[in-house]
């Protein structure tokens, strides 16, 4: 991302060993041409740091923000809480659940405070960075045109790719 250009996507993680996942849902958004910064923010170690930021990056034109977390995963649902603009949730593989833990931490939100919450793990981090695109498609032709170009070329490769090997 340029210095000149403002991060449209905020890319929030509990910890940075949620990086070694993460880094999928960066590379995706780079790959698309969308701005955007990552951050590890804790909500439970550091939450006046993760008021802070949401709250600045918001007044200065961050319009999605993805947040991956592990185990009790409050930081999607305290991030919606503090901001009006999308929040998207990654639920990453804790200790002893799969993610599962974090899954239901993620989509067990109440009425009123919304959270889009992905699958657990990588094909979330990407289909995050997928679905953040598609929202800002809404707004900006070149992430639409970016996003239709990318779902175009995933249907050729499967098509091209369908055969199996004879036995």
């Amino acid at each position: 991302m340029s210095e000149e250009t403002k991060p449209l996507v905020g890319v929030i993680m509990g910890s940075h060993s949620d990086w070694s996942v993460m880094e999928n849902c960066a590379k995706q958004l780079k790959d698309l041409g969308v701005p955007y910064e990552a951050k590890v923010i804790s909500a439970h170690r550091t939450p006046e740091l993760l008021h802070r930021w949401v709250n600045a990056s918001t007044e200065n034109g961050m319009e999605v923000i993805i947040a991956a977390a592990g185990g009790a995963a409050h930081l999607a649902g305290v991030t919606a809480a503090i901001t009006s603009v999308p929040v998207l949730a990654v639920p990453m593989k804790a200790w002893s659940t799969e993610g599962l833990d974090s899954l239901l931490s993620m989509v067990q939100m109440p009425g009123g405070v919304p959270v889009g919450t992905l699958a657990v793990g990588k094909p979330g981090a990407k289909n995050a960075a997928l679905l953040a695109t598609a929202i800002l498609g809404n707004k900006y032709p070149e992430f639409k045109k970016a996003y239709e170009n990318f779902r175009t070329q995933q249907t050729a490769d499967g098509e091209a790719n369908q055969d199996l090997p004879a036995v």
